[in-house]
Protein backbone atom coordinates (compact mmCIF):
# COMPACT_ATOMS: atom_id res chain seq x y z
CA UNK A 1 0.00 0.00 0.00
CA UNK A 2 1.12 3.53 -0.74
CA UNK A 3 0.78 6.07 2.06
CA UNK A 4 1.17 9.83 2.03
CA UNK A 5 1.32 12.28 4.92
CA UNK A 6 0.14 15.88 4.85
CA UNK A 7 1.41 18.11 7.63
CA UNK A 8 5.02 17.71 8.80
CA UNK A 9 4.74 18.90 12.38
CA UNK A 10 5.00 17.32 15.82
CA UNK A 11 2.83 14.26 15.28
CA UNK A 12 3.93 13.35 11.73
CA UNK A 13 7.05 11.39 12.83
CA UNK A 14 4.84 9.10 14.92
CA UNK A 15 2.83 8.23 11.81
CA UNK A 16 5.91 7.86 9.62
CA UNK A 17 7.67 5.54 12.08
CA UNK A 18 4.51 3.45 12.48
CA UNK A 19 4.14 3.14 8.69
CA UNK A 20 7.74 1.98 8.34
CA UNK A 21 6.88 -1.00 10.53
CA UNK A 22 3.92 -2.13 8.39
CA UNK A 23 4.93 -4.85 5.96
CA UNK A 24 4.20 -3.94 2.37
CA UNK A 25 3.62 -0.24 3.10
CA UNK A 26 5.49 2.41 1.13
CA UNK A 27 5.61 6.07 2.19
CA UNK A 28 5.20 7.79 -1.18
CA UNK A 29 5.18 11.45 -0.18
CA UNK A 30 5.02 14.25 2.35
CA UNK A 31 3.25 17.57 1.85
CA UNK A 32 3.59 20.76 3.86
CA UNK A 33 3.13 24.44 3.06
CA UNK A 34 6.75 24.81 4.17
CA UNK A 35 8.34 22.59 1.54
CA UNK A 36 11.66 22.47 3.38
CA UNK A 37 9.89 20.54 6.16
CA UNK A 38 8.42 18.13 3.62
CA UNK A 39 11.91 17.63 2.13
CA UNK A 40 13.35 16.93 5.56
CA UNK A 41 10.74 14.24 6.17
CA UNK A 42 11.20 12.73 2.71
CA UNK A 43 14.95 12.55 3.27
CA UNK A 44 14.40 10.85 6.62
CA UNK A 45 11.57 8.43 5.81
CA UNK A 46 11.49 8.14 2.01
CA UNK A 47 9.13 9.38 -0.67
CA UNK A 48 8.93 12.76 -2.38
CA UNK A 49 8.27 16.25 -1.02
CA UNK A 50 5.37 18.49 -2.03
CA UNK A 51 4.09 21.90 -0.99
CA UNK A 52 0.43 21.06 -1.58
CA UNK A 53 -1.91 18.19 -0.80
CA UNK A 54 -3.51 18.42 -4.22
CA UNK A 55 -0.24 17.97 -6.12
CA UNK A 56 0.81 15.07 -3.89
CA UNK A 57 -2.44 13.18 -4.48
CA UNK A 58 -2.35 13.88 -8.22
CA UNK A 59 1.25 12.70 -8.62
CA UNK A 60 1.43 9.85 -6.11
CA UNK A 61 -2.13 8.48 -6.14
CA UNK A 62 -1.75 7.09 -2.60
CA UNK A 63 -3.98 4.41 -1.14
CA UNK A 64 -4.07 6.16 2.24
CA UNK A 65 -3.70 9.81 3.19
CA UNK A 66 -2.59 10.61 6.75
CA UNK A 67 -3.80 14.02 7.92
CA UNK A 68 -1.44 15.54 10.51
CA UNK A 69 -2.25 19.21 9.92
CA UNK A 70 -3.75 21.94 12.16
CA UNK A 71 -7.27 21.18 13.36
CA UNK A 72 -9.24 23.45 11.06
CA UNK A 73 -7.81 21.70 7.99
CA UNK A 74 -8.72 18.16 9.01
CA UNK A 75 -12.22 18.05 7.57
CA UNK A 76 -11.55 19.94 4.29
CA UNK A 77 -8.56 17.70 3.60
CA UNK A 78 -10.45 14.55 4.52
CA UNK A 79 -13.30 15.51 2.20
CA UNK A 80 -10.80 16.20 -0.59
CA UNK A 81 -9.06 12.88 -0.11
CA UNK A 82 -12.25 10.83 0.05
CA UNK A 83 -13.66 12.57 -3.05
CA UNK A 84 -10.46 11.79 -4.97
CA UNK A 85 -10.49 8.06 -4.30
CA UNK A 86 -8.13 7.98 -1.32
CA UNK A 87 -8.68 6.33 2.06
CA UNK A 88 -8.04 8.76 4.92
CA UNK A 89 -6.54 8.32 8.37
CA UNK A 90 -6.98 11.48 10.45
CA UNK A 91 -5.38 12.79 13.61
CA UNK A 92 -7.66 14.16 16.32
CA UNK A 93 -9.95 16.02 16.43
CA UNK A 94 -12.38 14.62 13.84
CA UNK A 95 -14.00 18.07 13.53
CA UNK A 96 -14.05 21.42 15.30
CA UNK A 97 -17.74 22.22 14.81
CA UNK A 98 -21.09 20.56 14.24
CA UNK A 99 -21.00 22.01 10.71
CA UNK A 100 -17.75 20.19 9.97
CA UNK A 101 -19.21 17.02 11.47
CA UNK A 102 -22.07 17.18 8.97
CA UNK A 103 -19.57 17.67 6.13
CA UNK A 104 -17.71 14.56 7.24
CA UNK A 105 -20.90 12.48 7.41
CA UNK A 106 -21.84 13.56 3.89
CA UNK A 107 -18.36 12.83 2.53
CA UNK A 108 -18.30 9.34 4.06
CA UNK A 109 -21.81 8.57 2.80
CA UNK A 110 -20.93 9.50 -0.79
CA UNK A 111 -17.49 7.87 -0.96
CA UNK A 112 -16.42 4.26 -1.45
CA UNK A 113 -13.24 4.98 0.50
CA UNK A 114 -12.80 4.64 4.25
CA UNK A 115 -12.11 7.23 6.94
CA UNK A 116 -10.35 6.27 10.16
CA UNK A 117 -9.32 8.31 13.19
CA UNK A 118 -6.27 8.09 15.41
CA UNK A 119 -7.86 7.39 18.79
CA UNK A 120 -4.74 5.53 19.78
CA UNK A 121 -5.38 5.23 23.51
CA UNK A 122 -7.98 2.58 22.75
CA UNK A 123 -5.01 0.43 21.73
CA UNK A 124 -3.00 0.87 24.93
CA UNK A 125 -2.46 -2.50 26.61
CA UNK A 126 -3.94 -1.09 29.82
CA UNK A 127 -7.09 0.03 27.99
CA UNK A 128 -7.57 -3.35 26.34
CA UNK A 129 -7.09 -5.16 29.66
CA UNK A 130 -9.77 -3.06 31.36
CA UNK A 131 -12.14 -3.31 28.39
CA UNK A 132 -11.98 -7.11 28.54
CA UNK A 133 -12.53 -7.09 32.29
CA UNK A 134 -15.63 -4.88 32.05
CA UNK A 135 -17.08 -6.98 29.23
CA UNK A 136 -16.52 -10.18 31.22
CA UNK A 137 -18.83 -8.97 33.98
CA UNK A 138 -16.31 -9.82 36.72
CA UNK A 139 -16.15 -6.22 37.91
CA UNK A 140 -19.93 -5.97 38.15
CA UNK A 141 -22.09 -3.05 37.09
CA UNK A 142 -20.32 0.22 36.36
CA UNK A 143 -21.54 2.83 38.85
CA UNK A 144 -19.50 5.83 37.71
CA UNK A 145 -16.14 7.07 36.50
CA UNK A 146 -13.79 10.01 36.41
CA UNK A 147 -11.18 11.20 33.92
CA UNK A 148 -8.34 13.52 34.90
CA UNK A 149 -5.77 15.20 32.64
CA UNK A 150 -3.16 17.58 34.09
CA UNK A 151 -0.62 18.82 31.56
CA UNK A 152 1.48 21.93 31.02
CA UNK A 153 1.24 24.27 28.04
CA UNK A 154 3.04 27.58 28.42
CA UNK A 155 2.87 30.76 26.38
CA UNK A 156 5.54 29.72 23.89
CA UNK A 157 3.57 26.63 22.92
CA UNK A 158 1.02 28.99 21.40
CA UNK A 159 3.11 31.95 20.27
CA UNK A 160 5.47 29.72 18.24
CA UNK A 161 2.48 28.56 16.18
CA UNK A 162 0.16 30.57 13.95
CA UNK A 163 -2.89 28.36 14.59
CA UNK A 164 -2.84 27.21 18.21
CA UNK A 165 -4.74 29.25 20.74
CA UNK A 166 -7.25 30.59 18.20
CA UNK A 167 -10.85 29.41 18.19
CA UNK A 168 -11.14 29.59 14.41
CA UNK A 169 -8.16 27.32 13.79
CA UNK A 170 -7.68 25.18 16.92
CA UNK A 171 -11.36 25.02 17.87
CA UNK A 172 -10.58 25.00 21.59
CA UNK A 173 -7.77 24.24 23.99
CA UNK A 174 -7.39 21.81 26.88
CA UNK A 175 -10.26 19.61 25.71
CA UNK A 176 -10.04 19.43 21.93
CA UNK A 177 -6.24 19.40 21.80
CA UNK A 178 -4.93 17.78 24.96
CA UNK A 179 -7.63 15.65 26.57
CA UNK A 180 -10.07 14.45 23.91
CA UNK A 181 -8.46 10.98 24.13
CA UNK A 182 -9.43 10.71 27.79
CA UNK A 183 -12.98 11.80 26.93
CA UNK A 184 -12.95 9.13 24.23
CA UNK A 185 -12.00 6.43 26.73
CA UNK A 186 -14.88 7.40 29.00
CA UNK A 187 -17.21 6.76 26.06
CA UNK A 188 -15.29 3.59 25.17
CA UNK A 189 -15.84 2.19 28.65
CA UNK A 190 -19.26 3.64 29.60
CA UNK A 191 -21.10 3.74 26.28
CA UNK A 192 -23.31 6.42 24.77
CA UNK A 193 -23.53 9.75 26.64
CA UNK A 194 -26.98 11.21 27.25
CA UNK A 195 -26.27 14.75 28.38
CA UNK A 196 -23.52 16.96 29.73
CA UNK A 197 -23.16 20.02 31.93
CA UNK A 198 -19.76 21.74 31.62
CA UNK A 199 -17.70 24.78 32.47
CA UNK A 200 -14.40 26.17 31.22
CA UNK A 201 -11.87 28.85 32.08
CA UNK A 202 -8.56 30.35 31.04
CA UNK A 203 -6.54 30.75 34.22
CA UNK A 204 -2.92 31.27 33.26
CA UNK A 205 -2.86 32.63 29.68
CA UNK A 206 -5.44 35.40 29.79
CA UNK A 207 -4.94 37.85 26.94
CA UNK A 208 -2.56 35.45 25.18
CA UNK A 209 -4.91 32.75 23.84
CA UNK A 210 -8.61 32.62 22.99
CA UNK A 211 -9.06 29.03 24.15
CA UNK A 212 -9.56 27.38 27.52
CA UNK A 213 -6.77 26.03 29.70
CA UNK A 214 -9.28 24.24 31.97
CA UNK A 215 -12.42 22.25 31.21
CA UNK A 216 -14.68 20.38 33.62
CA UNK A 217 -17.78 18.39 32.86
CA UNK A 218 -20.44 16.20 34.47
CA UNK A 219 -21.53 13.58 31.95
CA UNK A 220 -24.54 11.31 32.25
CA UNK A 221 -24.43 7.94 30.50
CA UNK A 222 -27.23 5.36 30.38
CA UNK A 223 -26.36 3.60 33.63
CA UNK A 224 -23.62 5.75 35.15
CA UNK A 225 -22.22 9.25 35.41
CA UNK A 226 -18.69 10.54 34.93
CA UNK A 227 -16.73 13.53 36.18
CA UNK A 228 -14.16 14.95 33.79
CA UNK A 229 -11.43 17.49 34.46
CA UNK A 230 -8.63 18.69 32.19
CA UNK A 231 -6.12 21.48 32.58
CA UNK A 232 -2.99 22.65 30.78
CA UNK A 233 -2.10 24.98 33.66
CA UNK A 234 -0.27 22.29 35.62
CA UNK A 235 3.52 22.33 36.16
CA UNK A 236 4.22 19.06 34.33
CA UNK A 237 2.88 16.51 31.84
CA UNK A 238 1.76 13.36 33.64
CA UNK A 239 -0.17 10.34 32.35
CA UNK A 240 -3.95 10.87 32.35
CA UNK A 241 -5.93 8.99 34.99
CA UNK A 242 -9.21 7.15 34.50
CA UNK A 243 -11.00 5.58 37.44
CA UNK A 244 -14.07 3.34 37.07
CA UNK A 245 -16.12 2.45 40.14
CA UNK A 246 -17.87 -0.90 39.73
CA UNK A 247 -19.97 -3.11 42.00
CA UNK A 248 -17.10 -5.42 42.94
CA UNK A 249 -14.01 -3.27 42.50
CA UNK A 250 -12.62 0.11 41.56
CA UNK A 251 -10.38 0.16 38.49
CA UNK A 252 -7.73 2.81 37.95
CA UNK A 253 -5.67 3.32 34.79
CA UNK A 254 -2.58 5.53 34.86
CA UNK A 255 -0.82 4.41 31.71
CA UNK A 256 0.87 2.00 31.66
CA UNK A 257 -0.30 0.86 35.11
CA UNK A 258 -3.65 -0.68 36.09
CA UNK A 259 -4.85 -1.08 39.69
CA UNK A 260 -7.83 -3.09 40.96
CA UNK A 261 -9.07 -2.14 44.45
CA UNK A 262 -11.55 -4.67 45.85
CA UNK A 263 -14.30 -4.06 48.39
CA UNK A 264 -12.54 -6.20 50.99
CA UNK A 265 -9.42 -4.00 50.88
CA UNK A 266 -7.33 -6.15 48.57
CA UNK A 267 -5.32 -4.31 45.92
CA UNK A 268 -4.13 -6.00 42.74
CA UNK A 269 -1.80 -4.59 40.11
CA UNK A 270 -1.88 -6.92 37.10
CA UNK A 271 1.11 -7.09 34.81
CA UNK A 272 0.61 -4.96 31.72
CA UNK A 273 2.54 -5.52 28.50
CA UNK A 274 4.88 -2.58 28.07
CA UNK A 275 5.17 -1.05 24.61
CA UNK A 276 7.59 1.79 23.97
CA UNK A 277 5.54 4.84 22.91
CA UNK A 278 6.18 6.13 19.39
CA UNK A 279 5.81 9.69 20.67
CA UNK A 280 5.79 11.38 24.06
CA UNK A 281 5.20 8.93 26.89
CA UNK A 282 2.09 10.65 28.21
CA UNK A 283 0.43 10.33 24.77
CA UNK A 284 0.07 6.59 25.39
CA UNK A 285 1.61 3.70 23.47
CA UNK A 286 -1.17 2.85 21.03
CA UNK A 287 -0.27 4.81 17.88
CA UNK A 288 1.45 1.95 16.11
CA UNK A 289 -1.31 -0.51 16.98
CA UNK A 290 -4.06 1.86 15.86
CA UNK A 291 -2.42 2.67 12.52
CA UNK A 292 -1.52 -0.96 11.81
CA UNK A 293 -5.09 -2.06 12.60
CA UNK A 294 -6.53 0.47 10.13
CA UNK A 295 -4.32 -0.95 7.38
CA UNK A 296 -5.28 -4.53 8.27
CA UNK A 297 -8.96 -3.61 8.07
CA UNK A 298 -8.46 -1.98 4.68
CA UNK A 299 -6.89 -5.16 3.37
CA UNK A 300 -9.43 -7.63 4.77
CA UNK A 301 -12.50 -5.40 4.44
CA UNK A 302 -13.56 -5.71 8.08
CA UNK A 303 -14.78 -2.94 10.36
CA UNK A 304 -12.28 -0.57 11.94
CA UNK A 305 -13.57 0.51 15.36
CA UNK A 306 -12.45 4.12 14.98
CA UNK A 307 -14.27 4.94 11.75
CA UNK A 308 -16.92 7.66 11.95
CA UNK A 309 -19.71 5.51 13.46
CA UNK A 310 -17.27 4.32 16.13
CA UNK A 311 -16.18 7.82 17.21
CA UNK A 312 -19.45 9.73 16.81
CA UNK A 313 -20.28 9.47 20.52
CA UNK A 314 -16.93 11.04 21.41
CA UNK A 315 -17.16 13.72 18.73
CA UNK A 316 -20.70 14.76 19.60
CA UNK A 317 -19.88 14.74 23.33
CA UNK A 318 -16.78 16.91 22.79
CA UNK A 319 -18.76 19.47 20.80
CA UNK A 320 -21.61 19.37 23.34
CA UNK A 321 -19.14 20.00 26.20
CA UNK A 322 -18.07 23.21 24.47
CA UNK A 323 -21.66 24.20 23.78
CA UNK A 324 -22.60 23.62 27.40
CA UNK A 325 -19.60 25.54 28.73
CA UNK A 326 -20.20 28.49 26.40
CA UNK A 327 -23.93 28.73 27.10
CA UNK A 328 -23.70 27.76 30.79
CA UNK A 329 -26.44 25.15 30.53
CA UNK A 330 -26.73 21.39 30.15
CA UNK A 331 -26.86 19.96 26.64
CA UNK A 332 -28.76 16.81 25.67
CA UNK A 333 -27.17 14.33 23.27
CA UNK A 334 -30.31 12.24 22.81
CA UNK A 335 -31.86 12.55 19.38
Amino acid sequence: MKAAIVGCGTIAPVHAKSLQRIEGCEIAGFADIKQERAREFADRYGGRAYDSLEEMILCEKPDVLHICTPHYLHVPMAVYGLSHGVNVFMEKPPAISFGQYEQLKSAVATSEQRLGFCFQNRYNASTQMVKRLLESGKAGRVKGARGLVTWSRKEEYYTQSNWRGKLSTEGGGALINQSVHTLDLLCYFLGRPLWVDAGMANHHLKGIVEVEDTMEAYIRFHNASASFYATTAYCDDVPPMIEIVCEHMTIRIEEPCVTYSYKDGRVERPEVSLVKPAGKSYWGSGHEGCIADFYRRLLDGTEFGAELPGVEDTLKLMLAVYESARNKEAVSLES
